[in-house]
């Protein structure tokens, strides 16, 4: 039992870590006959790959079943299972009763960073430190590395708006962008315009904001989406140093996820 625990929590930390979502059945409680006992665990994944058991057969299949609408929906539940008369639809002939907890493991942020210069760095020590899971892109060669971002779980260079693109931006998605120069900021505002970030965050004075925008207005991007970007980033407490800034920019963060941010 202890090392099928050990399989089940490493594969729990794993999904935490990778920021997947899914899903930990506990077995709660037992009356009578069941498969299994209180305190067994099972993860599953949103594609409803296992780890563990609950006790296999009719109940595991149940158990999937409502860990994957319970992903979906984003909200735990517990379910109770009467193992008696098949023809009724119960899911064995055990003779006992299951209550389980499917607890949906909350899905880690991702702070995605746009520029790996200094202010870059600093946003990324500092996201890391409060948790979030931290992935840099830069289109020049050789600043979003492993060296510079020990922090980081991804460093990708390239081209920032086809990065972007391909990148699986959700509603834990925080997107920092602290580029050097507006140039591709439009494209990459752009390639965000029709997903569902929980932040976008754009670096730069009200003039490279002006230009941006209407740059990404040509490409298509509605100004009504435009107007949910903070500009300039960071809450004003008057920084000065990356630091400073960093600190600025992860304050209006945690504002906007605790539901506290004032208007863009």
């Amino acid at each position: 039992m202890y090392e099928e625990l050990e399989r089940v929590y490493q594969a729990i930390l794993d999904a935490l870590r990778a920021g997947k979502p899914a899903a930990v059945a506990t077995v709660v409680e037992v009356d009578g006959s069941a498969p299994r006992g209180a305190g067994a665990k099972m993860l599953i994944m949103a594609d409803g790959t296992t780890v563990g058991t609950v006790g296999g057969g009719g109940v595991e299949a149940r158990v999937i079943e409502e860990a994957r609408a319970a992903i979906a929906e984003g909200r735990s539940r517990e379910v109770v299972y009467r193992l008696r008369d098949p023809a009724r639809g119960d899911p064995g002939v055990c003779g006992g009763d299951m209550r389980i907890l499917i607890e949906v493991l909350p899905p880690r942020p991702t702070l995605l960073i746009l520029g790996a210069g200094h202010l870059g760095q600093a946003v990324a020590e500092l996201g890391a430190f409060l948790g979030y899971r931290i992935v840099v892109m830069d289109e020049r060669p050789g600043l979003a590395t492993p060296e510079r971002f020990p922090w980081a779980e991804q460093c990708i260079t390239g081209d920032l708006a086809e990065e972007v693109a391909r990148f699986p931006v959700d509603p834990h998605t925080y997107v920092v962008m602290v580029t050097p120069h507006y140039t591709g900021d439009a494209a990459v505002l752009s390639a965000l315009a029709d997903r569902s970030p929980a932040y976008v965050g754009l670096v730069g004075s009200r003039r490279r904001t002006a230009l941006t925008f209407q740059k990404a207005q040509e490409l298509g991007v509605p100004p009504e989406w435009l107007q949910r970007v903070y500009t300039p980033i960071g809450l004003d407490i008057g920084a000065e140093t990356p630091r400073e800034i960093a600190v600025s920019i992860l304050a209006e963060i945690i504002a906007v996820q605790r539901g506290k941010a004032p208007s863009p």
